[in-house]
């Protein structure tokens, strides 16, 4: 009998891209399966699962209070709403498997999916997990988590669920034909610099200061800079500055270093890909960028400076003499296989059939 998977989480691309990734890869191995996704109606999930082939159910969009105001006042009676929302859901669809990514979706799903008697599985993205997979860990058939680390009840890490295109990259093969998406050498070594995909004004700043120290090192630039573009158009042969990258695959093909944020898709695309990189978590929330590079870090795969002290200075002092030794480079690329891995998926997988009793 074919198996109903619900896949619940949201809000941001860091919780659907894993989510997407899970659900390709059961669709994949299962045609036969039923792969429902639980979002809100705000949430990006809204737009990126039904354009990726997948029947969105909705839930109510209840965040959890942070003080006590009037909202905290209609938190419970919301709550309850969302849960019984959930459970319809997993009465009407025969679910036989709920699996979390966080996001306001999951905390609805885990209480349903427990009172209805459904194994819950969970994965979080982050060093420092989000509020619903604490609370939904504690009762959790099974957790995995993309850093070691974690601070979740019974977590193991399995790493994060890749884009198949970038599990299936071959970095050398693909060389040639990302150097000419950019009008690059492929024989030349690049170094990739990016800030998410609304770019990073501090890295932008640096570079827009050190960009000519890049190319004085034999080097060529790759500097995706999102919308704040004040004072980096191309100064020369091999700088390159678009927007937006929508093909990253190409974009890690050329790269021989990269300079970027510390997001846990990016942390764990970068180690994974066997890339070395210099990381400038952005500083605001808990830190939780910071703690997203520190396996890297620590293993010697990447090098960490705080946002408050990158400059164009620090470019200088740092990154140019990384781009002079290739013997440390190397380096970094054999130990990043020690923290990243391209198994992010199957580990799920494993995961979910472990929690179905398979």
């Amino acid at each position: 009998m074919a198996t109903t998977y619900l896949l619940a989480g949201g809000g941001t691309a860091g919780h659907v891209n894993p989510l997407l990734a899970v659900a390709d890869a059961l669709r994949a191995r299962e045609p036969d399966a039923e792969v429902l996704v639980l979002g809100t109606r705000e949430g990006l999930e809204a737009r990126l699962v039904p354009e990726r082939g997948y029947e969105l159910l909705l839930v109510d969009k209840v965040p959890f209070p942070r003080r006590p105001n009037g909202e905290a006042l209609r938190f419970p009676a919301r709550f309850r709403r969302a849960i019984a929302q959930v459970r319809g859901h997993i009465a009407d669809r025969g679910v036989d498997v709920v699996v979390g990514f966080g996001g306001y979706a999951s905390a609805p799903a885990y209480v349903a999916a427990r009172r209805a008697g459904v194994p819950v599985v969970i994965h979080e993205a982050n060093a420092l997990p989000g509020l619903a997979n604490r609370l939904g860990a504690r009762s959790a058939a099974a957790v995995g988590v993309a850093f070691a680390g974690t601070p979740l009840k019974g977590a193991r890490v399995v790493g994060m669920p890749l884009r198949r295109e970038l599990v299936e990259l071959d970095r050398t093969a693909a060389r040639a034909e990302a150097a000419a998406r950019y009008g690059l050498d492929p024989a030349t070594p690049t170094l990739l610099v990016f800030g998410g995909s609304l770019g990073a004004k501090r890295l932008n700043d640096a570079f827009a200061d050190a960009h000519r120290d890049v190319l004085e090192a034999g080097w060529q630039l790759v500097h995706l800079t999102g919308d704040q573009r004040e004072g980096l158009e191309a100064t020369a042969p091999g700088h390159v500055t678009p927007r937006y990258e929508d093909r990253m695959d190409l974009a890690y093909a050329l790269a021989d270093l990269i300079v970027s944020r510390a997001g846990a898709a990016t942390v764990s695309e970068i180690e994974a890909l066997g890339i070395p990189a210099v990381f400038v978590p952005y500083a605001v929330g808990n830190g939780e960028q910071a703690r997203n590079a520190a396996a890297a870090v620590a293993a010697g795969a990447a090098v960490l400076i705080p946002d408050a002290e990158f400059t164009g200075d620090r470019v200088r002092a740092e990154v140019i003499p990384l781009l002079h030794d290739a013997d440390r480079r190397a380096r970094m690329h054999a130990a990043a296989a020690e923290v990243g891995t391209l198994r992010g998926t199957d580990n799920v997988l494993a995961l979910i059939d472990e929690a179905l009793g398979r």
